[in-house]
């Protein structure tokens, strides 16, 4: 598969989400999605943006209609295309932010209206088809893109001001991921308990320092497995682990697939080959 439009009722919508594919998800009313276990609450129209193998429930108040737009990263890299939508590290592949977002009513119907022509536009299998559509992709991306970015400064400006402590722990966890994997180390840094560090980091990401710092680690594990020909020993001994076969268990836990599945299924990104 290449690209697919997906459609459920948030009734009969799967237990657990999950795919190889990057997924956008639309959808409205009031409720609560998790990604990866992490909850958020939503209300009103919204989008998301899941990473190959990130996992998702949704429970919903109401049954409401969910659209998927899945793509292969084979088929539109967002990698590749980081110069015309800047979505890597943005809509996707961020710790630190809230993977959805809240959309207009108007950019909700546009968004949905583009699902439609894609849908239109697979079952044409025009010689164009594959043009048009990842052109379509593009524009869901900067649209989304503008809406989030427009949402993070209107919140600035009307919320208060980071905790310091948990901005420098984000710093600090960039800076030391691949070889400090204890949360000691950067209380330590910082001056601060562990406790102290651990109210400061749930209050400012939602999500405890242990938990980032778990989820930093793997999401480089699945950068360097879809953008580098390393294999998966040369991956685990630049993430600090010494031992591969207990660096392939770390990341089955957290995906659910072993790094040598995880590639098979994503593939290796045209990035990666482009490089050589």
């Amino acid at each position: 598969m290449e690209t697919e439009i997906q459609s459920y009722q948030t009734a009969g919508f799967p237990s657990e989400f999950q795919t190889e594919n990057y997924s956008v998800v639309l959808w409205k009313g009031t409720g609560v999605f998790s990604v990866d276990e992490i909850n958020y609450s939503y209300k009103g129209y919204n989008i998301l943006f899941l990473s190959p193998y990130q996992k998702l429930k949704l429970a919903s108040e109401a049954d409401e209609k969910v659209n998927i737009l899945l793509f292969h990263g084979d088929y539109y890299c967002i990698e590749y295309h980081k110069e015309e939508v800047a979505c890597n590290g943005f809509l996707f592949n961020n710790i630190y932010l809230n993977p959805g977002i809240g959309l207009t009513r108007e950019d909700y119907d546009y968004i949905l209206e583009i699902f439609a022509r894609i849908k239109q536009e697979n079952t044409e299998n025009h010689q164009f088809s594959k043009s048009i559509i990842k052109t379509y992709i593009q524009l869901i991306l900067a649209i989304s893109s503008k809406q989030k970015s427009n949402s993070i400064n209107e919140r600035g400006v009307v919320e208060k001001l980071p905790v310091k402590n948990a901005v420098e722990f984000q710093k600090l966890l960039e800076l030391h991921f691949k070889n400090e994997k204890e949360l000691t180390f950067y209380s330590d840094k910082l001056n601060i308990t562990n406790n102290t560090l651990s109210k400061a980091v749930k209050k400012e990401f939602g999500k405890t320092p242990t938990r980032l710092i778990n989820e930093r680690i793997i999401l480089e594990s699945k950068k360097l497995l879809h953008l580098t020909y390393r294999s998966v020993k040369e991956i685990a001994s630049e993430l600090g682990f010494t031992d591969e076969f207990y660096f392939s268990r770390y990341f089955k836990k957290s995906v659910g697939c072993s790094p040598k599945n995880y590639r098979e299924k994503v593939g290796i990104s045209i990035v990666a080959k482009m490089s050589m």
